[in-house]
């Protein structure tokens, strides 16, 4: 059992929650992600990982109310318990695993829409332990569905903060304040690091193409089981089959083929979508990702 030592409704259907799972802390790194389960009946949720402290053993998760699983799961308060926390899972940033000496000399822009702004956050924060300043665009909605705006601060060399209707600071989409930043500001950017929405990410990978800035995008929103078993994540990557679970969930955002992925995200949430897919995707569908066995 893994005790909610802090529970809060950060805006309309978002909540953070701090959680004792000190294995998980101990080894985690910016980019993977945690499987929570309420209890016996609950479904296993996909979470990547907001914030951790190897020291006291805590994970912090910050999730939004999308089906009945994430409605039992917001209900849950301080000092109750989740059945099972598992990880970290699937692989972490590149960066981390890279040359600190070669990090230091890129420069770095990261992009987070919505509740992207919570697998961002410690990507950042991971930066700035190492002496990195970033450049950090944190989109939304509105004022009140902007995530993590003070504990971004004390991280990002600059924080530019963007609203839908324009009720916070500059008025637009993401790619507007990128467009900003590279065409009136003259800054330069090796690396865009992108999360947040399927639809929000797709838009900033034609941008920075046209820019020629390479961009990771994390595939997280499209996971279901997080293991590989399901199939649910399958995408193709540069022309190849990837399980954002297992080989990801990070990819180059320039080789992933979102039209199909989003598509596909769609169509698997029913039975006749799941069997078409099986149709068409032969024997590359549920077990492509080469772990799980498929359907055999």
């Amino acid at each position: 059992m893994y005790k909610i030592l802090k529970a809060e409704k950060l805006a309309e259907k978002i909540y953070l929650m701090d959680v004792e799972a000190p294995r998980v802390a101990k080894q985690c790194q910016p980019g993977q992600f945690i499987i929570a389960k309420v209890d016996e009946v609950g479904e296993r949720i996909p979470l990547t990982i907001c914030d951790y402290n190897r020291e006291t053993g805590v994970i912090t998760i910050v999730f939004q109310i999308v089906g009945a699983s994430t409605e039992r799961m917001a209900a849950l308060q301080e000092g109750d318990y989740f059945m099972d926390f598992v990880g970290p899972l699937g692989c972490a940033s590149e960066f981390v695993n890279e040359d600190l000496e070669e990090v230091k000399k890129r420069k770095y822009l990261f992009v987070a829409g919505g509740v992207g702004a919570a697998p961002v956050y410690p990507q950042v924060k991971w930066m700035h332990e190492n002496g990195i300043d970033v450049d950090v665009i944190v989109g939304s909605k509105t004022k009140d569905l902007i995530l993590l705006e003070e504990e971004m601060k004390a991280v990002a060399g600059n924080l530019y903060i963007t609203t839908d209707d324009g009720s916070y600071q500059r008025k637009g989409m993401v790619t507007e304040v990128i467009k900003d930043l590279v065409n009136n500001e003259g800054k330069k950017y090796d690396v865009c690091v992108a999360i947040g929405p399927m639809i929000m990410m797709k838009f900033v990978c034609l941008l920075t193409k046209e820019l020629g800035i390479s961009t990771i995008v994390s595939m997280n929103p499209i996971m279901v089981d997080g293991t590989g078993m399901c199939g649910a994540c399958r995408l193709t990557v540069g022309g190849k089959v990837k399980f954002a679970c297992v080989d990801g969930p990070e990819f180059d955002g320039h080789l992933v083929n979102f039209d199909e992925a989003m598509k596909r995200q769609q169509m698997y949430k029913t039975e006749e979508g799941r069997a078409i897919l099986k149709l068409r995707e032969g024997d590359t569908h549920h077990g492509g990702c080469g772990h799980c066995g498929g359907d055999k």
